[in-house]
């Protein structure tokens, strides 16, 4: 947990550790399928973009199974630092994958036929994982968990390639620009090793515990203070960055 301490009730601390796994599973029950009929999708229309989703489904599982793993203990933060190297190593993985598969793209290596099926699953991925990862990233920046906020993020990161293969099939198949996908999917991959690295040195943006309107805390006599960086802040949908700019307060020493 993060070195600054916000004083939780034990009871709405147990209330955001079943919420993280509640997250957890619907993030894992939904990538299975989702890997499924992607996997199935790529196969059909020969489409790299579609398979190379697939397996980013499965690296999300991966991550959202580490956290599971952790908040199934009576004591999650005991497993906090091996779950942050867990997920660091899907974020790279993540990014070896996209690089590999971008650039054989690029070199020729085979273009994708229309696919239908693909432009629906990108679609609702789009819509389902900014919600999903906003809820988690939220639960995980009140209790102030490391890992729940760097999981949040790989859904997040889920998010953009879907946008990307959405962007990429549709090009393709209204335009015929086959390497518009692989283009954004190496930017896509620079954010993963960045997510990498940020989640195995456990410096994870927010993860200060934030106050949220109308749950129990303790007392606390220490100012207010800013737990969360700007960077946090000019990145978060705005319901989100209402939340964040609530005053934090420290509990003394």
């Amino acid at each position: 947990m993060s070195a600054v301490q916000l004083s939780l009730a034990p009871a709405r601390r147990a209330v955001l550790n079943h919420r993280i796994r509640v997250f957890a599973a619907a993030t894992i029950t939904y990538n299975v399928i989702e890997a499924a009929a992607a996997l199935w999708a790529g196969g059909v229309a020969d489409s790299s973009a579609l398979i190379g989703f697939g397996l980013d489904s499965v690296i999300e599982v991966t991550s959202a199974l580490a956290l599971s793993w952790q908040f199934s203990s009576k004591d999650p933060e005991r497993r906090e630092h091996l779950t942050l190297r867990i997920i660091a190593l899907s974020f790279f993985a993540l990014a070896a994958f996209v690089s590999v598969d971008a650039v054989r793209s690029l070199t020729g290596g085979g273009e994708a036929k229309h696919s239908t099926p693909g432009i629906v699953i990108a679609a609702l991925s789009l819509a389902i994982m900014p919600v999903l990862s906003w809820l988690q990233r939220r639960a995980g920046r009140e209790l102030g968990s490391k890992t729940a906020v760097a999981d949040s993020k790989q859904t997040l990161l889920c998010t953009y390639l879907s946008a990307v293969l959405l962007i990429g099939l549709v090009l393709n198949s209204t335009l015929g620009w086959w390497w518009a996908d692989a283009g954004a999917a190496l930017v896509i991959a620079a954010i993963a090793v960045r997510e990498g690295v940020n989640a195995w040195r456990g410096d994870v943006c927010c993860t200060v515990p934030q106050a949220v309107p109308g749950e129990d805390r303790e007392a606390s006599s220490e100012p207010a203070a800013d737990g969360c960086c700007d960077s946090c802040k000019a990145s978060e949908p705005a319901p989100a960055a209402q939340v964040l700019g609530l005053p934090l307060t420290r509990r003394e020493n």
